[in-house]
């Protein structure tokens, strides 16, 4: 078979952590793997709205590495703008990319009218990114495959999705073209998750490309639960609420779990905990219908489901609010760009008796990262709010792989890969990761920059 050139276009996720997009272009058939939105600075926010760069019904199938919104946020906007194939992911990963983008769809809308009707943005009327019937239009072109098993594509194209530990149903990609694979490693999960089993690990590559998001960090061996146990004794204490913004999938559920335990243990005290993230709470059934796919037995997932209080309306939010006894409230969004979570910030942040806690990454030019940096008023709703709340961290709680772990993960590949293409990360991550790489493994490593388009022999 005489060797052939792919394009690969980095359309997202490069130089920055989000909206995941890498197109690749053959002469049979054009695969896009993730169709993520861009979050976090404005500038990034803006390419959202541009024209999508290739032709979307040129597109003949996307693959997903998971369901989270900088890996599928896009794909509304692919639809609408001619996108007809097939949008293939694990059950579980499809499961929640649904969610996901319905819970997406109606902040957008609800945002959207918020603004118009306070008046405060340029555009007449401001439109929702994606609408609900935008969310829903996609879903039709959902194709579940299972984990670990080959695909066909085309005579000369497979793939295979293969689970990496990140959130339930996530998965690596290894996408094979006339026998030369390239691996896509989507957001690779951590070592020891309290939830989902270690990622497995790719044998081969003769393409990578990798995630950086920790490129340069290693997680610190943090004592989670002592800080748990203090920030309740704490909130108790002032009569305050102890307010955790929480990524939807995974997240939430892992710290559901963890005071679950810490109350079952007699570490805490029956402190109320409400959990309002209407996508969380929806994430929930797809933790009960794959129970395959974490280590959650069903006995205990129902016990902590009737523990904590789940709450799926407005009405319940103001409830809560008003209602004056210590508490946890769990919210999203978990870098505090969006969501129920801005409700309760509004209403909280200039009190000194509330604590709030980040878990996890924060994205540059989002709200969480502008707390962890100090910042002293927040911008809500078009107004801003003093900081008067305490803000704390907890940085191991992250579903992204370390630094560490990163190599880990790279150590069963048995051949010398031609390129390691890093991606998904800030650049400072990139640019360290790709140093450890060449001294570790003496690997050709390249840092595309958005829009930049690669040639591969295949």
């Amino acid at each position: 078979m005489n060797p052939k050139i792919v394009n690969i276009h980095f359309l997202g996720a490069a130089h920055t952590v989000t909206g995941s997009k890498f197109l690749i272009e053959t002469d049979e058939v054009n695969i896009l793997v993730d169709c993520g939105m861009f979050q976090g600075l404005k500038e990034l926010r803006l390419l959202n709205w541009e024209k999508f760069s290739f032709p979307p019904s040129r597109i003949d199938y996307v693959l997903l590495t998971h369901g989270h919104l900088d890996h599928t946020g896009y794909l509304p906007r692919l639809v609408r703008q001619g996108f007809r194939g097939k949008i293939i992911g694990t059950a579980p990963t499809l499961a929640i990319t649904e969610i996901i983008l319905k819970d997406s769809a109606k902040i957008n809308e609800e945002e959207a009218e918020e603004i118009n009707k306070a008046g405060y943005s340029k555009h007449k009327p401001a439109l929702p990114f994606y609408t609900v019937k935008d969310a829903e239009d996609t879903f039709q072109f959902f194709n579940s495959v299972p984990n670990s098993r080959w695909i066909p594509i085309t005579e000369n194209i497979q793939c295979r999705f293969v689970f990496n530990g990140h959130i339930i149903g996530s998965t690596f990609i290894e996408l094979e073209i006339n026998g030369r694979r390239l691996v896509f490693s989507g957001d690779v999960g951590r070592q020891n998750d309290l939830l989902l089993d270690p990622p497995q690990k790719p044998k081969w590559a003769d393409y990578l490309f990798l995630e950086s998001t920790y490129g340069n960090k290693l997680h610190p061996e943090e004592h989670i639960e002592e800080t748990l146990i203090d920030l309740v004794k704490k909130t108790i204490y002032n009569r305050g609420n102890l307010v955790i913004p929480s990524f939807a999938v995974e997240r939430l559920q892992t710290l559901m779990y963890l005071l679950f335990k810490l109350y079952r243990q007699n570490k805490i005290p029956n402190i109320p905990i409400f959990v309002d993230s209407p996508m969380g709470i929806n994430v929930l059934s797809v933790f009960e219908r794959f129970s395959d796919w974490h280590k959650l037995p069903l006995s205990e997932f129902r016990s902590m489901y009737e523990r904590i209080q789940l709450i799926s309306s407005y009405r319940e939010t103001w409830e809560t609010i008003d209602n004056p006894q210590p508490k946890i409230v769990i919210a999203g969004s978990g870098m505090v760009t969006g969501g129920r979570v801005l409700t309760y910030l509004k209403q909280w942040i200039d009190n000194p008796t509330t604590s709030i806690l980040l878990v996890g990454f924060q994205a540059e030019g989002t709200r969480g990262r502008q707390l962890l940096e100090g910042a002293h008023e927040l911008k809500l709703f078009g107004k801003y709010y003093p900081v008067e709340a305490s803000v704390h961290h907890i940085e191991s709680l992250s579903a992204h792989a370390d630094q560490a772990e990163l190599l880990d993960w790279l150590k069963d590949i048995k051949n010398i890969p031609e390129k390691v293409f890093l991606v998904h990360g800030e650049p400072t991550a990139m640019d360290t990761l790709s140093t450890k790489i060449r001294d570790e493994f003496g690997w050709k490593v390249i840092a595309p920059k958005l829009y930049d388009i690669q040639k591969v022999m295949v």
